[in-house]
């Protein structure tokens, strides 16, 4: 059975990609599409710090800067995880196996969606872990 706190973070972590996207068009008014997909991604992340910490985790007992530096580690390793597996599949498998529906498109999908278990671990025992009684 799936839990009500990683739904709670999927919910999350679907709100900071649409602010993520969004901010992305209002910044390219005034930014380049690189700088502006860059910052976008900072206020995206930003966005599902404060809201994961506030409703999604809780009851998280390591100090501020801890669940920030955490939140951003597992975010880096979460990046990595999905270029390995986008570039694992459209440069490897599809080929091999002769799927040429949309390869890379699918292969990035598939990059994306992969990390939400992992992070979901990660935040839950890293970046927001609850205090262990003393």
């Amino acid at each position: 059975m799936i839990s009500r706190q990683f739904i709670g973070f999927v919910v999350v972590g679907g709100i900071a990609a649409a602010a993520n996207f969004s901010s992305r068009i209002l910044l390219s008014h005034w930014l380049a599409y690189v700088p502006a997909i860059a910052l976008a991604y900072l206020i995206g992340m930003t966005i599902a710090f404060v809201l994961n910490r506030q409703f999604v985790f809780k009851k998280a007992g390591n100090a501020l800067h801890k669940q920030a530096f955490w939140f951003v580690t597992v975010n880096i390793l979460a990046i990595l995880q999905t270029i390995a597996i986008s570039l694992l599949l459209a440069r490897w498998l599809f080929p091999s196996v002769g799927f040429n529906f949309y390869p890379e498109a699918v292969a990035h999908a598939v990059g994306v969606i992969t990390p939400i278990f992992t992070s979901f671990i990660g935040h839950k025992h890293l970046s927001f872990k609850i205090a262990s009684p003393q």
